[in-house]
Parts: C-alpha cells; sequence; structure tokens
C-alpha cells in the first residue's frame, strides 16, 4: 500500500481538534497541527545550525522521527506533557502496543516499511543526533507557546513552576549550537522563530465559517508531510526528500508579511499576482533573510521562491513543485471538505470544496490526487 494514502492524512489532520495549553487562558487558539509545525521549522534551524558546526545530519531520518513524535502524539491524544513522558517511560511496553494498534485501526492500509520503521521507533530509545534535534525542537515550541500566554496566567497555581520546567528541559540540550542562538533574548535566530509562529495566527479560508480552523503554518506542515510521503512512494534521493519536504514547510512563509490575497483576486485582477509576488520578494529579501545565517540565504531563496515550479539546480538538487502544488490542493481540499462532514458549511465552502477537487482530478501527473479524494469520500469522519 502507498505510504500517501487518506488515511494517514486525516490522522494527520484530525490534531488540528486537539488544542494545547486547554486548562488555561489563551489569548490564541493553540492547536497541535500547529506545534507540531513550529516544531518542524524550529529542527531545520537547528539542524542547518549543526551542519554548520561541521555535524552531518541524516534529513531524512530527522523528518521521519519528527512525523513518528507527532504520530504517536496524536494517537495518545491530549495528555500533560508530564503526563505523556511518565507513561511512554514507565509503561513503555504497554503504550508502544497501544499506539501501534491504534495507528493500525486509524491507518489501516499504512505502507509496511513505513509502519516497521514507526514500530521500531517506538522501541528503542531515540538518542541520535537527530532525534536530540526533534526534542529540543519540541520545547523551543512549547516555550514560545508558554511566553504567549504567561501574562494571562500569572496568578494561577503552579505557572512558574511549569516555566521552571521548560527551561529545564531546553538547558539539557544547551550542547545544541542552535538552542544557544534561540536562548540568546530576541537573537537574529529567535526572531526568524518568532516570525515563523505568527503564522499559526493567520486562518487559512479568513471570512468563512469552518470546523477545524485551520492557520497557515498547519496546512505547510500538512502539505510537507504528504509531499514526504508521496516521495518515499516514488523513492526519490535523500536530496530531493530534503528540498521537496522544506519546500513544502516553507512556501507560505511571505504570508507572514503580506497576509493571504485569495485566489480568485489574484486570478482576476490583472497583473496582481505577478505584482504580489515581486512584493513578497522584497519583503523576504528586506526582512526575513537577515535573520538567518548568510550561509544559509541562497537556499531558503531556492526553497521559498517559485516554490511549485520543478527544479533540478546545479548546487541543491532536484525539487518536484508539481507533486508540492498538489499536495497543497489536497490540504485545501480537506479543509473544506471536513468540515462540510462535520456540518459547518457555507457556499463559499461548497463551491470551494467543487473547484479544488476539479482542479486535482484534471491533475495529469504525479500523485494520483482523485484516489485519495475518493478514499476521503468514502471515509466515516
Amino acid at each position: 500500500m502507498p505510504a500517501l494514502n487518506a488515511h494517514i492524512l486525516y490522522l494527520f489532520f484530525d490534531s488540528a481538534n486537539m488544542h494545547r495549553w486547554n486548562d488555561h487562558l489563551r489569548p490564541v487558539d493553540l492547536t497541535e497541527m500547529d506545534k507540531q509545525a513550529h516544531k518542524a521549522a524550529i529542527s531545520w534551524v537547528l539542524g542547518k545550525f549543526e551542519e554548520q558546526s561541521g555535524k552531518e545530519i541524516d534529513w531524512r531520518k530527522l523528518i521521519e522521527h519528527q512525523m513518528f513524535s507527532f504520530i504517536q502524539r496524536s494517537v495518545l491524544t491530549d495528555l500533560k506533557p508530564q503526563v505523556f513522558y511518565k507513561i511512554t517511560q514507565d509503561r513503555r511496553e504497554e503504550v508502544n502496543v497501544f499506539v501501534i494498534n491504534e495507528f493500525d485501526r486509524l491507518v489501516p492500509d499504512s505502507d509496511p516499511d513505513f509502519r516497521a520503521r514507526f514500530l521500531e521507533y517506538l522501541r528503542n530509545d531515540p538518542d541520535s543526533k537527530e532525534d536530540e534535534i526533534v526534542r529540543a525542537a519540541h520545547y523551543l515550541a512549547t516555550r514560545w507557546e508558554f511566553e504567549l500566554i504567561y501574562d494571562s496566567n500569572r496568578s494561577l497555581y503552579g505557572i512558574d513552576i511549569t516555566r521552571q520546567e521548560i527551561d529545564e528541559q531546553i538547558d539539557q540540550h544547551k550542547d545544541l549550537k542552535g538552542v544557544g542562538q534561540m536562548a540568546t533574548d530576541r537573537s537574529a535566530t529567535f526572531n526568524f522563530v518568532d516570525l515563523i509562529g505568527q503564522l499559526r495566527f493567520q486562518q487559512r479560508w479568513a471570512r468563512t465559517p469552518r470546523i477545524p480552523k485551520t492557520a497557515v503554518l498547519g496546512h505547510s506542515l500538512m502539505v510537507a508531510n504528504a509531499v514526504y510521503l508521496n516521495d518515499l512512494d516514488v523513492r526519490v534521493s535523500d536530496r530531493q526528500i530534503y528540498n521537496d519536504y522544506y519546500t513544502a514547510l516553507f512556501h507560505d512563509l511571505p504570508e507572514v508579511l503580506t497576509k493571504d490575497v485569495i485566489t480568485p483576486i489574484k486570478v482576476n485582477v490583472s497583473g496582481l499576482a505577478a505584482l504580489l509576488e515581486e512584493y513578497e520578494h522584497d519583503q523576504v529579501e528586506a526582512k526575513i533573510l537577515p535573520l538567518i545565517e548568510p550561509e544559509w540565504r541562497d537556499e531558503f531563496r531556492f526553497m521559498v521562491y517559485d516554490p511549485f515550479s520543478d527544479m533540478d539546480d546545479e548546487k541543491f538538487g532536484k525539487r518536484d513543485g508539481y507533486d508540492i502544488k498538489t499536495c497543497d490542493l489536497m490540504a485545501a481540499y480537506m479543509e473544506a471538505h471536513i468540515s462540510i462532514r462535520y456540518g459547518v458549511s457555507s457556499s463559499t465552502l461548497r463551491e470551494g470544496e467543487k473547484d479544488i477537487r476539479d482542479k486535482l482530478c484534471s491533475r495529469n501527473r504525479g500523485i494520483d490526487a482523485k484516489r485519495i479524494i475518493e478514499d476521503l469520500e468514502a471515509m466515516h469522519i
């Protein structure tokens, strides 16, 4: 069975229904999907700093172990971190049996090789450099959330103990160069991560009632995870896996500077799409690139500019922009379709669902989008 299938996509998407810090007063909604997306972006930053220090990073392993930790968290649902780590340590075997059984129930048509690697991940102590990066990114993303809610919860019993616990976890990863960079108050690296986090505030399908509400950053992770799974199916090189995944993850980052402009406006207002693209590039050059290391900037341009175009760059290698666009449409289709299935609909949403479905079914190469759509429509959601 293919690694990219409707059931695993829905497992990832359902994390938008998992609300974080829901025993605290929150100025904005914080979901597990967005947390995992932020964590993925922070992992890239930490990995790049390790490479800069002369370490080798297995990016394929980092991406996949990040995905495995996401699946484990999604299956175990909304547990407090202390409880999550307590039960995964003290009742490891029983918890692993539950997790893999739930995964098999939720994704009955999973790719056998992917499932075998997931089972191996659960059984073994994740102690590689890549796993350390994923853990550090987890706590850095958690701290970013905590700082967001702290002022609203100063009077709560135990809030300062929570701060101390998060800081202690981060301190365990101070040997990673990027952790030190992010710990520096309002450093360029911190500001870059903060800017990415702001995509958690930007809702998709603005002004359209929808459940669950999803943000631009969570959408980007859906696209990245989908293209990664497809790359497993078609067996591309490790370099292309890296290019496709991180292009997908960062493809909407310029929207933090411009906000989203809906497709009908871009299409129907003559010259607007080209003007917006030029403006986005100017803003990325002026406001985003100065926040990352000079050595990373050309690669970042390669990923962020024109992300839906196929590339075979002499320096950075191949990227399948066509498949990334298919995954982008697939994520958008799920946002509309699942809300309608949940019972929250509107003419905008129904028209959007039909339009995106037609676009997906007319794509003439790469991912078999029609199969995934039909499987989604047949699911009991």
